[in-house]
Order: structure tokens, then C-alpha cells, then sequence
């Protein structure tokens, strides 16, 4: 996954369905809404129809949060519930 312009690339890894894979997911997308817009990109992999995937990528928990680039990468685990923590983590500024 190529990242560009300064935009910042993400994969969120979930098992559908679960209540802390959805609000992972919708936390998730409030931080997109509120500081990417247009500046990322997102995968999401549901380790129920990719187990091989999660696998290979040393995930063992979801959900999993891993900020492929700009380095280093950077994985956060949970529901994304704590948004200070994943703004510090991803390196986020204020809002643009």
C-alpha cells in the first residue's frame, strides 16, 4: 500500500460483527472524518473471511489498528475508545 502527499496508511484488522470490532470501527471513522480526510488510506480485514492474512501479518488480536506508513509502524490494539491515545500514536496534529 503506497502512501502519498503526506496522507497516512492503514489497515484495521476486526472479526464482523463483534461489538468491539464495530466500535472500532466507527471510532475509527470519526478520527478519519475529524483529521484525514482525504489525506489516508484504510483496508479493512475481517479475520473471519482472511484468517491467512491475520496470520501472516502477527495479528492475534482484533481489533487491531496498524499504522503502515509514514514509519514506524505503529500498532494499536482495542476499540479505539481512548482518542487522545490513537491521535498520539498516529502522530496526529489538529484538525485540517
Amino acid at each position: 500500500m503506497n502512501c502519498e502527499n503526506g496522507s497516512i496508511a492503514l489497515k484495521l484488522y476486526v472479526a464482523s460483527g463483534t461489538p468491539n470490532s464495530v466500535l472500532a470501527l466507527r471510532n475509527l471513522q470519526t478520527i478519519i472524518d475529524d483529521f484525514l480526510q482525504g489525506h489516508h488510506t484504510l483496508e479493512i480485514i475481517d479475520v473471519f473471511k482472511e484468517p491467512s492474512r491475520a496470520i501472516a501479518d502477527g495479528i492475534l488480536v482484533t481489533p487491531s489498528l496498524v499504522k503502515l506508513s509514514p514509519p514506524p509502524r505503529i500498532s494499536i490494539i482495542g476499540n479505539l475508545s481512548d482518542r487522545e491515545a490513537v491521535l498520539v500514536a498516529l502522530d496526529l496534529g489538529e484538525p485540517r
